[in-house]
């Protein structure tokens, strides 16, 4: 089996590379960028690296991961390093921070890799990692700082997303998937970018202006929701912009246009329809319950126990901090591919994020405080998990003050 990077032409990476650095964080002249990659994928983050470096980066720092040792460690540590994160890990990232770093992540999924280890343990180191880091991931979510997520095949991952092919002809073809989705197959990526968020910029314009109390949505597949929206509330999606003004894209793909649920006014029911990974597990055939927005009641055909985990986090994980209304006409939803991949599937259709909410989806909401935030109807968590739940006949119906209706989607279209 070759290396992952053999079918894919070295042009055609470089171009990828470009798209992070230059579109997806926007990287400023004399700017520090850290790059947090996995040991496998370090081809492709050295080609980030220099096309960061040929954009003016004062540096560029690689925050290796290993996935082998991670899956050790939460195999073999004891249970007092699983509910530590170390101090000087978090030192690390609070340098950077005030240092005005950019950070691209690069993800990689391996499904099976983490299936020996309980649930429970990378849930409670993950609880422990995101208490110590709250201030930088509350920077993540307001903009304050800006961060890109770009994906790149992995073996198993493509053979389990086309177990038809060989894992020759898989990686190839996920690779095509992925770049075709990420808008970064044609011969100029940075134009296609700034045309595609002209269309979003569109769409947010007039949700903004129409400010709609409540979105009520229903499919065949059994969901039935009303998620009630706070006053003033904003529509973000596509590019965004950090503190300073600077344009960037945090997701590489995106398709979304969301914003912020009112904490305590979702009701009804939502039934998945992709699997939700997390922690390395496959959460699938599930749905979820609200009343007064909170999760009252869930079931999993397959992880009940890893579902469980998010949900039990802290409070604010019992509530939702995100809805995004996502077209089944994208370029990835057109590839009508299950890519068991967060990321990729969440910009296939619909979808709620359970947890924390950003306050760039809220007027000005950047400069209030958390006690404000809380008042407008901000829901609060250490964690923001995404559930897919749009499907090819779903309804979205925005309800205004009086009761007005205006269909938003209709068979998993925008109508506007």
């Amino acid at each position: 089996m070759k290396g992952i990077y053999e079918f894919i032409s070295e042009t055609q990476l470089k171009k990828y590379a470009e798209l992070s650095v230059r579109a997806g964080v926007n990287l400023q002249k004399n700017q520090l960028l850290i790059i947090h990659s996995d040991v496998q994928n370090a081809a492709f983050a050295r080609l980030i690296q220099t096309a960061a470096y040929e954009s003016g980066a004062s540096n560029v720092f690689i925050n290796w991961t290993d996935e082998q040792s991670a899956k050790e460690f939460y195999l073999h540590a004891a249970d007092s390093a699983i509910d530590h994160f170390p101090d000087w890990q978090a030192a690390r990232f609070k340098e950077w921070d005030d240092e005005g770093a950019a950070y691209i992540h690069i993800i990689s999924e391996n499904l099976d890799l983490f299936k020996e280890v309980s649930a429970e343990r990378i849930s409670r180191f993950q609880k422990a990692s995101r208490t110590k880091l709250s201030d930088y991931h509350a920077k993540i979510r307001s903009h304050e700082v800006r961060w890109c997520l770009l994906t790149v095949p992995y073996v198993a991952w493509a053979a389990k997303v086309f177990p038809h092919l060989s894992k020759e002809e898989a990686v190839r073809t996920l690779w095509k998937m992925i770049l075709k989705g990420a808008r970064a197959d044609g011969k100029d990526p940075i134009n296609d970018w700034e045309s595609h968020n002209r269309a979003l910029k569109s769409r947010k314009k007039f949700l903004n202006k129409s400010q709609f109390q409540a979105l009520h949505f229903t499919n065949s597949r059994g969901t039935d929701l009303t998620i009630g929206l706070p006053d003033n509330h904003l529509y973000i999606g596509g590019g965004v912009k950090d503190k300073n003004g600077i344009s960037f894209f945090p997701n590489i793909p995106t398709e979304e246009i969301f914003t912020a649920p009112h904490k305590n006014k979702v009701n009804g029911k939502l039934v998945g329809t992709k699997p939700l990974i997390y922690g390395g597990s496959v959460i699938d055939d599930f749905y979820l319950i609200f009343k007064d927005g909170r999760i009252t009641d869930y079931y999993a055909g397959k992880g009940q126990e890893v579902l469980q985990n998010p949900i039990e986090t802290d409070e604010g994980s019992h509530y939702l901090g995100e809805i995004a209304l996502v077209s089944n006409k994208s370029p990835l939803a057109q590839t009508e591919t299950l890519f068991y991949n967060t990321l990729f599937d969440e910009n296939t259709a619909c979808h709620i994020g359970i947890g924390n909410a950003s306050p760039s989806n809220i007027h000005n909401g950047t400069d209030l405080t958390e006690e404000e935030l809380k008042a407008t109807g901000l829901n609060s968590s250490l964690l923001l998990v995404n559930v897919t739940f749009g499907t090819e006949d779903m309804k979205v119906v925005g309800i205004k003050e009086g009761g007005t209706e205006v269909v938003l989607m209709k068979d998993g279209d925008f109508q506007f």
